[in-house]
């Protein structure tokens, strides 16, 4: 009998066009517009050529529209999970008042439950922002697992290199001033672990998964961006980063966002964003490439079944919030 591969999640933060403007700082991004017609289906049938499903991180917002609702249920529909992304995909959401995170969450919960007929038992913050308020809020609505962290010391060089590519003004820098965290988020623990809550209170945390010891990402935005140097760069890369993995007994929460499959031929009011000039076909042939390395050595499943794979794991620690 052939030894049980070790899990690698597949989840996808599904920010919209809107998010994205509004990150940058683009006029318009409080219209609301989408791209979901042309993105979900699109990522839909590349995961049923790949047998892949993955787990589909939802903003509350979205919901609004009937249109929008139609794309979202063809998630489910395909055999696809969901999460909560918040409501609004405000990136300081860390900030927040507890009554206010509790509005975000809970509004967002119903909203992407009616749109899409599951209810979300895991979230991520935008921005990777979290908080032990939000953390105590995912717990007294049931959520099982919290997947907000990005344990990398790269957190502050993104922020300045964000601020330097936006339109944003002053004030809403000071707002975001804590995007992508700090250097000290580096320090954080790779593997799966319970924030200890208090009073006998605990929530799981997933982490997005970086290279271990030196806590580089590389998720699929990272390796895109290395493969327009070199497809032989990011394949050495990611494999160093898997060989990382391994030795150190890192399962891996592996990360996507919308514009790491499709680019700007297809959406081209998003083409001054960074990788946006790599063709849809091409970004989908990394994809497919990196799904291809990290099946050999990996169970490729959802955040659930990741969940699921970690709770006889011995090495499960507590962390105080």
């Amino acid at each position: 009998m052939s030894k049980k591969k070790p899990i690698a999640s597949i989840s996808l933060d599904l920010d919209n066009q809107w998010s994205y403007m509004k990150i940058h700082g683009d006029e318009g991004w409080d219209k609301y517009p989408s791209y979901f017609d042309i993105f979900i289906p699109h990522v839909l049938n590349v995961l049923d050529e790949l047998n892949l499903k993955i787990t589909f991180f939802i903003v509350g917002k979205d919901t609004e529209s009937e249109e929008n609702r139609k794309y979202l249920k063809m998630i489910t529909e395909r055999g696809h999970e969901v999460g909560n992304h918040s409501y609004h995909h405000e990136s300081w959401l860390q900030t927040y008042s507890y009554d206010k995170i509790e509005n975000e969450i809970t509004t967002a919960e119903k909203a992407i439950q009616e749109a899409t007929g599951q209810k979300p038992i895991g979230f991520r913050g935008p921005g990777f922002s979290w908080s032990k308020d939000l953390l105590k809020v995912l717990q007294s609505r049931g959520y099982l697992y919290d997947a907000s962290t990005l344990p990398t010391y790269l957190g502050p060089l993104a922020r300045f290199y964000y601020f330097k590519k936006s339109k944003l003004s002053k004030e809403e820098k000071r707002a975001r001033k804590e995007l992508f965290g700090k250097f000290s988020e580096g320090f954080r623990k790779l593997k799966p672990y319970y924030w200890d809550l208090g009073e006998d209170k605990k929530i799981v945390e997933i982490p997005v998964t970086t290279m271990p010891v030196f806590k580089f990402p590389f998720h699929l935005s990272y390796l895109i961006y290395l493969s327009n140097i070199s497809m032989g760069l990011m394949r050495f890369y990611l494999g160093f980063c898997l060989f990382m993995c391994k030795i150190t007994r890192t399962p891996i929460s592996f990360l996507l966002h919308p514009l790491d499959l499709i680019g700007g031929d297809q959406i081209s009011q998003l083409a001054f964003f960074p990788g946006m000039n790599v063709k849809s076909a091409k970004k989908i042939e990394i994809f497919k490439n990196v799904i291809k390395i990290l099946s050999k050595r990996y169970y490729l499943g959802n955040m659930s079944e990741h969940l699921n794979s970690m709770r006889s794991d011995n090495d499960f620690i507590f962390k105080r919030a």
